[in-house]
């Protein structure tokens, strides 16, 4: 540009024999418009860059699949999960401008007591730039309403608490309205391309629903539910039908229209709908073409994108209700399975359980003998000492030892290892063929 704006000054005081010198020279003139050309594409190329700094905020309860879910769409196979934030990305290409930019992901841990660590991810001067993304586990499915409820109530106390301006959370908030009612549904031609708006229709946008966007946060949200490959082991284990799954989407589905979230279903398993998320999470944030349409016929690949949806075509799925009113209190149908206790034994009650001629003994409660068939101890981490042939000066070996020698006495015989002989040692104890070890381990 520089040289650009030397040469016009040069030009404007040049005399007019000079001028008319530089006009009849067509090769100068052909090479500054090939370089005016090429400045004016470079300065078009460099405004048209895909921007950086987008931010995916990932949050959800613990194990529902929210590192692996990302890890999947930044394409890694093997990766190691952390503790408060973690931080990855997904790569975005552009082929029309081929540029290609990162997306951050940021993936908030389950445990609500890292949830200050938003402000990493998303500081107040890229609010604008974010998108929250909520995951909820259909494996666990009686916690989803409450899991939505709380993550959301953490995004928005985070919100609140960035002192974002007035009139730019307005801004914000009316963006997400419009964007909500200029929904088009993609055409049925083979590029898919939306159906395009008259003039009319684009100054006309239809009133939101009563329940629609009441709480508006400013930023894009996506509920993601994970794991969908579960919903056969609910129906086997748990006993739930097509009426259940439907009462879990119709809950799901009116919660994302109080927050204006678009709804999918995934399994990282049998890698579903993780294509169309990574699109329309690029479409989201930055504006990319996206065509397709809302998916409500699979139960497990469901997809229904921000305005789309509304309280008529949730209603349609109350029509499967049989013995299940649309009403009803979602903890009262989806109800969390008992938890079953099971109690650990220790390695002396394991024993016993193994074997029936097992005997025990605690020395000061640091070492524990047992003497138990070698069948029996193929799983067991204990220390092996032969009955007959294990001589050690070690005390371990001489406590062995003695217990061989109680191996080889019999029934009735008196000494310290009878019931009575005024000790609190184990009576006799018989061998049971040739295959008893004296096995000596510590105690937990």
């Amino acid at each position: 540009m520089a040289t650009s704006g030397r040469t016009a000054s040069l030009s404007s005081t040049s005399t007019g024999p000079k001028s008319t010198l530089e006009s009849s020279n067509p090769d100068e003139d052909d090479g500054q418009d090939l370089w005016s050309t090429i400045l004016s594409e470079v300065s078009t190329h460099s405004r048209s860059k895909l921007p950086s700094g987008k931010n995916v905020l990932v949050m959800g309860e613990v194990g529902s699949g929210k590192t692996t879910l990302v890890a999947k769409l930044q394409g890694v196979e093997e990766y190691m999960k952390g503790r408060g934030l973690e931080y990855l990305y997904f790569s975005v290409h552009d082929d029309d401008i081929d540029d290609h930019t990162r997306c951050n992901a940021w993936v908030l841990d389950g445990d609500l007591y890292h949830k200050g660590l938003q402000g990493v991810a998303v500081p107040v001067d890229s609010i604008g730039n974010s998108l929250l993304l909520i995951t909820v586990d259909m494996a666990r499915p009686w916690n989803a309403l409450d899991s939505l409820q709380k993550w959301a109530a953490v995004a928005r106390e985070h919100i609140d608490k960035l002192r974002v301006p007035p009139e730019t959370l307005r801004e914000l908030e009316h963006k997400l309205v419009k964007q909500f009612q200029e929904y088009t549904e993609p055409g049925s031609g083979e590029d898919g391309t939306p159906q395009r708006r008259s003039e009319e229709e684009e100054s006309v946008l239809l009133p939101l629903g009563d329940n629609t966007l009441t709480d508006n946060l400013g930023i894009p949200v996506v509920v993601v539910c994970t794991k969908c490959d579960a919903i056969s082991t609910l129906e086997k284990e748990h006993d739930y039908r097509d009426e259940h799954l439907d009462f879990i989407q119709s809950h799901i589905r009116r919660f994302c229209l109080q927050y204006g979230a678009s709804l999918v279903y995934t399994s990282v398993k049998e890698m579903k709908n993780l294509d169309i998320l990574y699109k329309y999470l690029v479409h989201r944030l930055y504006g990319f073409p996206f065509h397709c349409p809302a998916q409500v016929v699979e139960r497990d690949a469901v997809f229904i994108p921000s305005g789309w949806d509304n309280e008529k075509k949730i209603a349609i799925l109350h029509e499967n209700f049989q013995t299940i009113k649309a009403e009803d209190s979602f903890e009262d149908v989806i109800v969390k399975p008992p938890v079953r206790k099971v109690k650990t034994p220790t390695k002396k009650i394991l024993l016993g359980k193994l074997s029936l001629p097992c005997k025990g003994w605690i020395i000061s409660g640091v070492i524990t003998f047992y003497i138990i068939p070698v069948c029996a101890t193929n799983s067991l981490n204990l220390t092996q000492y032969p009955c007959r042939d294990r001589k050690s000066q070690t005390s371990e070996g001489v406590l062995a030892n003695f217990f061989n020698s109680l191996l080889t006495k019999k029934a009735g015989t008196g000494g310290p290892g009878t019931p009575g002989g005024g000790n609190n040692t184990p009576g006799t104890v018989r061998k049971s063929g040739g295959n008893t070890m004296l096995w000596i381990g510590r105690t937990d």
